[in-house]
């Protein structure tokens, strides 16, 4: 890159000129040879990712190189087993039900899904710790109500289960439990705030109070941060020393904030000795790649080398929510982790190289199927939601609720591109309003619906009736009732762009308003949520959905 070019970029962005470097130009051997030039103002435009189901964005380059994220889209919270030459993952699923979807890998890179260990509403799911022990699979569980708080745990036989209903560990004041085994075999689970509680043998219930035993490393008073948060905690053993993981410094704010720290001691009781390069992996600068790096897991990976799956937000896209980074790492002579991965704005080699394998899934539904908990998934749902779906004749039949998207429990599913294309065909009745969104939370969301008396516009959040239907403008004639339509959403790069159609796709009707979607995210709306492709049904009567599809847009 030109001096010039340098200085424009720091004048434009704001930040370092050496920051904006890719970091393969400033050397590491993890890195895969090959160039990657500035196309413009934004130093990572032209970023090429693998292509899976519908051009989804995929990491494996299928040259034996990735490039992050491994899992595109909102996978916050990452917790990886390895078990044997397998390992599963699962992740924090907040508000969405069936949750805990449970993936599985053989090169850290590709990952296909399982199952949904959780069917029973417990609250807004975070940080979970997917643990084996025993023989036994166990899942170790935060969830909060508005007016309840806890952390539950569920077990199976077998990973792809059945898992158990919830146990709640009546644990009300912490979140992110980490499972740790003493030398001498007592269970514990670690806390937020570097706190502990023994568990019984069976790991289904507490065995004594909480107990503070670690003092988690504190960065300098005048970073850039959200807030101090320890949490997250991920125990390993290695030689003589137990290493804690842990991530402080807030989950989203500030795009500096979110950093990974170590310590190590000969025995979980203590006492910790910070590691020497705290913190081990932090943003420096928002004119990264990658903002908000957190919550990380030191595992082996099939190759012998070492590995940290963690977090962060993708510049420009906080409304993908936090998407799973890989980063090689390498053990000191000190005993201590050096990460070798850079800003992981550039391919990297994959810990192995097993061939063409599949990541994913494909998003397009024809509803022949019941796919909730590995696809679709209720929004904050009642425990009886399923009872309101029914399948047949190709389609998914939905009995309306509510009166808007805010309260009709939408289904949703999770996206991982900068630009998309999702398109329904809808059947109402003559009481209901149903339709297409991009979903953020209850108090935030954007599309169309269709309902009684014509389209209802969603912006900001907000329901607007806009009553007119293409064809139907003429005020001489009355209007017939339109119960039948093909909606279109189009997201380029969090511009919505929407459409309609009355004849099945084969002709198009622009809509007349487009939207800006880029604020839809938690750092607006909290909820530590994305912004989602969803359907809804509310009112009264049912709506009939049909033939979604999902095309990945791309620019190149």
């Amino acid at each position: 890159m030109s001096i010039e070019r340098r200085t424009l970029l720091k004048f434009l962005m704001g930040g370092s000129a050496l920051a904006l470097m890719p970091a393969r130009l400033m050397g590491g051997a993890a890195f895969a040879q090959g160039s990657r030039s500035i196309s413009s103002l934004d130093p990572y435009a032209d970023m090429r990712w693998g292509k899976g189901f519908e051009g989804q964005r995929k990491a494996d380059l299928g040259n034996g190189t990735f490039l992050n994220p491994v899992f595109a889209g909102d996978h916050p919270d990452p917790s990886i087993l390895k078990d044997g030459d397998d390992y599963y993952l699962t992740f924090s699923s907040f508000d969405s039900y069936p949750g805990i979807l449970i993936w599985h890998s053989r090169d850290l890179v590709n990952w296909t899904p399982l199952t949904a260990a959780l069917t029973k509403p417990i609250g807004s799911v975070w940080a979970p710790d997917l643990i084996k022990h025993d023989g036994r699979y166990y899942c170790y569980i935060p969830a909060r109500f508005p007016d309840y708080r806890s952390i539950y745990v569920i077990h199976a036989d077998s990973i792809e289960g059945p898992w158990s209903d919830p146990i709640d560990l009546k644990l009300h004041q912490h979140i992110d439990p980490g499972h740790a085994v003493a030398e001498d075999g007592t269970r514990y689970l670690f806390l937020s705030g570097g706190d502990r509680v023994k568990l019984t043998p069976d790991g289904l219930a507490t065995d004594g109070g909480v107990e503070h035993v670690y003092e988690p490393w504190r960065y300098p008073s005048d970073w850039v941060v959200e807030t101090f948060a320890p949490e997250g905690p991920k125990l390993m053993k290695r030689g003589e020393y137990y290493y804690v993981v842990t991530a402080v410094g807030g989950t989203a704010g500030p795009p500096t904030g979110h950093m990974v720290i170590m310590a190590r001691s000969k025995s979980l009781d203590g006492p910790w000795e910070d590691a020497p390069n705290n913190p081990v992996i932090r943003t420096e600068s928002a004119t990264e790649k990658w903002w908000s790096r957190g919550h990380a897991t030191i595992i082996e990976g099939p190759d012998g080398g070492w590995w940290m799956i963690y977090h962060g937000y993708e510049n420009g896209y906080w409304t993908l929510g936090r998407q799973t980074l890989l980063e090689p790492v390498e053990w000191t002579a000190d005993g201590w982790i050096k990460p070798l991965g850079g800003d992981l704005s550039s391919p990297i080699k994959k810990p192995v190289d097993l061939g063409p394998q599949p990541h994913g899934m494909p998003l397009s539904d024809n509803f022949t199927a019941n796919r909730f908990g590995v696809q679709w998934a209720f929004y904050d749902p009642a425990p009886d939601e399923m009872s309101r779906v029914n399948y047949g004749d190709r389609s998914l039949t939905l009995k309306a609720k509510g009166t808007s998207p805010a309260d009709c429990a939408p289904i949703t599913c999770i996206c991982g591109d900068q630009s998309y294309r999702i398109e329904i065909d809808l059947e109402i009745d003559d009481a209901t309003e149903a339709g297409l969104l991009l979903f953020y939370n209850r108090r935030l969301y954007a599309g169309l619906g269709l309902g009684p008396d014509g389209f209802m516009m969603h912006r900001y959040g907000l329901s607007r009736p806009r009553g007119a239907i293409p064809g139907q403008r003429d005020p001489g004639k009355p209007a017939k009732p339109v119960r039948a339509m093909r909606l279109r959403l189009t997201n380029r790069q969090n511009i919505l762009t929407i459409h309609t159609s009355q004849n099945g796709g084969k002709t198009w009707d622009k809509f007349d308003v487009q939207m800006e979607v880029s604020g839809y995210h938690h750092n607006v709306a909290y909820d530590f949520l994305s912004l989602r492709p969803a359907f809804y049904a509310a009112g009264k009567g049912e709506a009939r959905f049909r033939n979604f599809t999902y095309e990945t847009l791309h620019d190149d």
